[in-house]
């Protein structure tokens, strides 16, 4: 059974919940615990844990330092061989073990040789649980040996010849690094002619006359000691043929003859390697390097193939001018021949390097700690591969199996130990060995059976606050042999957790998936074995998430502008966060234009640079939550630049230009634009519009323009400022391809024709010495055309023609090239002249009172002498047909366009007496008027009275005065008087109806009702009909008597007091009503109205001028039943209380001295009052009085 062994879990912070697992599997690598606050009595075989390397190669001018740390409990104690026998390190002063650690320090510094210590060391780690060992470790001092002396001659070539200098360094350790330099200690140049190949020498594929030099020197650098050696230089100088023929003719006789010629080109041959095959044989893991360098001229080319296969693409690199082919980490799929080809124009040579890899072993599976407890079983595992197949051998506490003492819970099958039924005596350390031909590995593996009780060795009561539907992990770190069983409960009294719900993990942790509020409380772990049982107890809280309940929004902002991210973050109340903004991931940047504050980021005078990704990011101690929002920094499109004009025509050029930047918003289209600096400089004019993925444009030009362009872009934003004006482009001159339009003919006086046009600006002129040919002749006429030419105007007048005579008109540009095409003919006339002829036959048919119809004959167009516009009525009253006195009125006048002979002449005065001509119009004026022609109009009915008062009240009568209408229209046939009372109630009572003759301006109405309020209704008529009525009240006076005991009665106390009474408790009931109103309220007494009211009866609107229902203004009590009312059945509220003048509309009241009413009439006119038997009664002052006795 496997054993599981739980090291301490550092206390956890509140509200960190990270999963940590310590699992040790059967097999798995298990590390014991050393910690003494919890393991004091926890014993371990000896692990391992430094070494030095196994080939250690040490600097002879310091301390040799030979690592061996180990770790076991109890420590172990330390030991070495040298060259496999005990290393007594107590017998050689210079040797000292560095205490707690099996390192060894050998002091060679004072005195000593490093080479007296070459040897292979191995260190031992052993306690009363086995021993481990360390590899063995060759030591060796490294070595820098100086060149040997040698005499090098001077080397002479001819130019184009190969050369290889030789470095041959001397043998170190470990080897040197080669590099070539001058005596200047500067590095020689290299290039696909001249190369140093991987054994140091130095390759010329061929030489030139500027490799010449005597100090190529071979450097050999030693890393371990820093020192480096140096060849002797190396002469080189290289003759041309002419030089070489200059020194062999110095040298022979003039009777000898020497030609020396130049190195001939030739086709490559490799200097390394030689041959066409070579082998080539490298270590798995290892760096290949295969070398070609050729030799020829021209320099040749290396090329690299892998035959039956393909160079890796990861793996494989070029070094010095691709002569050197490298793959790192080799491996035995590496395997194969490789093919380097050497070419020049002259040929190709091939060399095949045949590539074997091998392997040192290396670890399939490293045997690994086993923990077991007494009777349990176990295995260690050793497995390595290699090329040739490594041979595995086992050791036991550094001693081979073989000769090891007899184990029977033991039992070996090859790379695998077979444990079964194992006892706590039998702890151990065992290694194995793997090892071919080519290295070997070492591991060491213990064993150890141990006999504890479980413990648990999570902290207790930690705390972890974990956020809701998040996973919950509940550490419960163990430790025991036999391996505890874990268990966990929550809360006191609960039963054990199950995995239905919960997940429980191999190494004691609880996983509660989706971790919920009601997840919050205290938790126990208890692990038990058959040694004992341990608890420990631990708490969760559940926290609410924080989240962005208000996310910020991409923005598009044009720049220079302002743009606010607002991001609002809801989280749990126990939890305080912590807003950050950033951009693009990073930090705002540090300007005073970033501004934040609780929920925004406000971003002031964008620019470009401030485009991108910003995020807000609320951290707590538990959770962290993030929302980003993209900002497009957007603005007009800079200007188009480098214009250029190409494909120069007499009426076309190609306009090319770059567009600027469009700021984040696509250019939708370019504007041109041109200017003609010889006619108007400084203005511009459009002159085309193209797509905005368009940079050229074909532009049509006109003659005899010095034109400039320039180009403005546009996007959704807006548009570019105007890119700087293109080069000057004239056009040649050309004629005229337009005349001028507006072409008129009109006359000014009777015997003129004055000829306008709207002539050609410059621009239209297609050249210089732009005129006009003027022609024009009679329409009617035989005459030929008369033409003029003139100047640059737009004018010209023909004197001495007929009067308003049609002609034919044309108006031809043309200019010191040529005519324009022939001008279209427009019609005109000469001058008009006024009408000779005034309009005949004229007649008048009387509609009705106010309105006739004239007729008339037309006048001949001859006599009109000019554009017929119509005819000209004009009409007058000139006298009274009721007062018989003339008087004269002003004219009216009508028009009548065109040629109608007929025309209405509405608003007339009835009963009046009328005169009318009729004229006809032309452009010069009016012509003669008709004959006046005389008409009556009929009788109408008359307007209102013009006044009526009312004078002289008594106790039953009233006396009334008035003035006739202003307007009778007619003769007055007599006047109708109507009058009803007004009772008390506010009813109309019955309607009086009376005739008056009409020569009368007074009357006196007579057995009236004393103290009684009465409306009248006034109006005249004529044999037509009734005319507007105008109306007015008056009361009657009070009967003395009555009067006299009123008085007597308000001289009373007791009639005081009660009269105190009522008004405190009128004020009362007005406080209380103005108290409800301001709260929006209705008094009891106003909700019983409101409820009861007379579904007939209506308010009468404002503006109404109408008489209707009588009302008084304090209560607005409606009309009873008989009364009329006006159709929109409104009543004005906004009146006086006071006023009698409420009681009628267009009456201003007033009292006169003896204290009765006086109406005057104010002209408006009401409807007729309500007639039948009706009675009502007015309120008045009197009648308030009455009410009270």
């Amino acid at each position: 059974m496997p054993l599981k062994i739980m090291p301490k879990k550092k206390h956890l912070s509140a509200g960190r919940v990270p999963l940590i697992l310590f699992l040790c599997q059967m097999i798995g690598a298990l590390d014991v615990p050393l910690d003494p606050k919890l393991l004091d009595d926890l014993v371990q075989p000896p692990t391992i844990t430094q070494q030095s390397p196994k080939d250690y190669i040490v600097d002879p001018r310091e301390n040799i330092v030979i690592q061996c740390e180990a770790k076991g409990k109890p420590p172990p104690s330390f030991s070495w061989t040298r060259n496999g026998t005990h290393f007594d390190i107590d017998k050689d002063p210079l040797v000292t073990m560095k205490p707690g650690s099996g390192t060894l320090i050998i002091n060679i510094i004072t005195e000593g040789k490093a080479e007296t210590y070459e040897g292979v060391y191995q260190c031992t780690a052993r306690n009363e649980r086995g021993a481990a060992v360390s590899n063995n470790i060759v030591v060796r001092p490294s070595r820098s040996p100086l060149w040997t002396k040698e005499r090098l001659e001077p080397i002479t070539l001819r130019n184009g010849q190969s050369l290889v200098l030789p470095c041959r360094p001397p043998i170190g350790l470990p080897p040197a690094i080669i590099f070539w330099m001058d005596n200047s200690f500067q590095r020689l140049p290299q290039s696909e002619r001249v190369s140093q190949g991987l054994n140091g020498d130095l390759y010329f594929s061929n030489v030139l006359p500027e490799d010449t030099r005597e100090d190529y020197i071979c450097y050999a650098r030693f890393n371990h000691t820093q020192t480096i050696q140096q060849k002797q230089p190396i002469s080189l100088k290289v003759i041309s043929v002419d030089e070489l023929n200059d020194t062999l003719a110095a040298n022979l006789s003039d009777t000898e003859f020497y030609g020396a010629k130049p190195s001939k080109e030739r086709p490559p041959t490799f200097l390394t390697p030689e041959g066409n095959e070579s082998l080539k044989e490298e270590l798995r893991g290892n760096v290949l390097s295969l070398e070609c360098i050729a030799e020829g001229l021209p320099t040749p080319i290396i090329y690299w193939i892998k035959e039956d296969g393909t160079l890796p693409v990861n793996r494989t690199f070029y070094r010095n001018f691709k002569k050197t082919l490298q793959i790192t980490q080799v491996t035995e799929a590496d395997s194969g021949n490789y093919q380097c080809i050497a070419k020049n124009p002259l040929g190709a040579v091939h060399h095949t390097i045949a590539v074997t890899v091998k392997a040192a072993p290396y670890w399939i599976a490293a045997p690994q700690n086993l923990v077991l407890s007494p009777g349990e079983n176990g295995t260690l595992i050793c497995r390595a591969n290699g090329n040739p197949k490594p041979r595995i051998a086992w050791l036991t506490n550094g001693v081979p199996i073989e000769i090891a003492p007899e184990d029977p819970s033991r039992k070996i099958d090859g790379d695998t130990i077979i444990f079964s039924n194992v006892q706590e005596r039998l702890s151990a350390v065992y290694q194995c060995n793997a090892s071919n031909e080519y290295g070997y590995l070492l591991a060491n593996a213990f064993v150890n059976v141990l006999a504890e009780p479980p413990r648990i060795l999570t902290s207790a009561n930690i705390l972890y606050q974990v956020i809701a539907n998040r996973p919950a992990f509940l550490d419960c770190a163990f430790f025991g042999s036999p391996l505890p069983t874990i268990e966990w409960f929550k809360g006191t009294k609960g039963s054990a957790l199950h995995e239905d719900i919960y997940v429980l993990h191999d190494n004691g942790t609880l996983e509660i998936p989706v971790a919920q509020k009601d997840s919050t409380g205290t938790y126990t772990c208890v692990a038990r074995n058959k040694l004992g049982m341990a608890k420990n107890e631990v708490h969760l809280e559940i926290k609410d998430p924080t989240r962005i309940i208000k996310q910020p929004e991409h923005a598009v902002v044009q720049r220079g502008s302002k743009v606010s991210f607002e991001c609002k973050v809801k989280h749990d109340h126990t939890l305080i966060p912590t807003i950050v903004w950033l951009k693009d991931h990073g930090e705002l940047p540090n300007e005073e234009r970033f501004s934040v504050d609780k929920d925004h980021l406000v971003v002031t005078d964008v620019s470009d640079d401030d485009g991108g990704t910003y995020t807000c990011a609320a951290n707590t101690t538990l959770d962290r939550v993030s929302a980003s929002a993209v900002l497009r920094v957007v603005d007009v499109p800079n200007p188009p630049f480098d214009l250029e004009l190409t494909n120069q025509l007499d009426k076309s050029v190609q306009l090319t230009w770059t567009p600027g930047d469009d700021n984040n918003s696509p250019i939708t289209k370019f504007i041109i634009e041109y200017e003609d600096a010889m006619h108007e400089a400084g203005v511009w004019h459009h002159q085309a519009e193209v797509s905005g993925t368009q940079t050229t444009a074909q532009l049509k030009l006109s003659p005899y323009v010095n034109y400039s362009f320039r180009v403005m872009a546009e996007n959704n934003i807006g548009r570019s400022v105007p890119s700087e004006a293109s080069e000057q482009y004239l056009t040649k001159a050309a004629e005229p391809d337009q005349n001028p339009t507006a072409v008129e003919g009109l006359g000014t006086e009777p015997d003129n024709l004055v000829i306008t046009w709207k002539p050609l600006n410059g621009f239209e002129s297609n050249g210089p010495g732009l005129q006009y040919k003027v022609s024009w002749r009679q329409k009617d006429g035989d005459d030929e055309w008369t033409s003029v030419v003139v100047a640059n105007v737009s004018k010209y007048i023909v004197s001495g023609t007929p009067t308003f005579v049609p002609y034919l008109i044309k108006v031809q540009a043309l200019n010191d090239v040529g005519f324009a095409p022939e001008p279209a003919v427009v019609m005109g006339h000469s001058g008009e002249d006024l009408p000779m002829v005034a309009p005949g036959n004229v007649r008048v048919n009387v509609v009705n009172s106010t309105l006739a119809e004239v007729h008339w004959d037309p006048v001949p167009l001859k006599s009109v002498r000019g554009h017929l516009q119509g005819y000209r009525i004009y009409y007058w009253k000139v006298q009274s047909s009721s007062k018989r006195n003339r008087r004269h009125i002003e004219k009216k006048i009508l028009t009548f366009q065109g040629s109608k002979t007929h025309g209405m002449l509405p608003g007339l005065q009835p009963y009046s007496h009328y005169f009318l001509n009729v004229r006809v119009v032309n452009g010069k004026g009016e012509g003669p008027a008709s004959s006046d022609r005389g008409f009556h109009t009929p009788e109408g009915v008359p307007s209102a009275p013009s006044s009526l008062k009312i004078v002289n009240p008594t106790l039953d009568s009233l006396t009334l005065e008035w003035d006739p209408p202003s307007h009778p229209n007619g003769v007055l046939t007599e006047y109708t008087l109507k009058y009803q009372p007004i009772n008390s109630t506010h009813e109309l009572g019955p309607l009086v109806d009376l005739k008056i003759p009409a020569n009368k301006t007074r009357w006196t109405l007579k057995n009236l009702n004393f103290s009684t309020r009465y409306k009248f209704y006034f109006y005249a008529q004529t044999s037509v009909g009734s005319g507007s009525q105008i109306t007015e009240e008056a009361i009657t006076t009070v009967d003395e008597a009555m009067a006299s005991r009123q008085v007597d009665i308000a001289t009373q106390g007791w009639f005081i007091g009660l009269m105190c009474a009522v008004a405190l408790l009128i004020l009362i009931l007005l406080i209380v009503c103005f108290v409800r109103r301001n709260k929006g309220g209705k008094y009891p007494v106003k909700e019983k109205e409101d409820a009861h009211a007379d579904p007939e009866i209506q308010p009468m609107k404002e503006d109404d001028g109408t008489f209707g229902e009588y009302s008084d203004a304090e209560d607005h009590k409606p009309l009873k039943k008989g009364s009329r009312t006006p159709s929109d059945r409104t009543v004005k509220k906004e009146d006086s209380d006071d006023s009698l003048v409420d009681y009628g509309e267009g009456v201003n009241g007033q009292f006169n001295e003896d204290g009765s009413f006086i109406g005057q009439y104010s002209g408006k006119k009401e409807k007729e009052p309500a007639e039948g038997n009706e009675s009502s009664e007015a309120p008045s002052p009197v009648n308030a009085m009455n009410s009270f006795v």
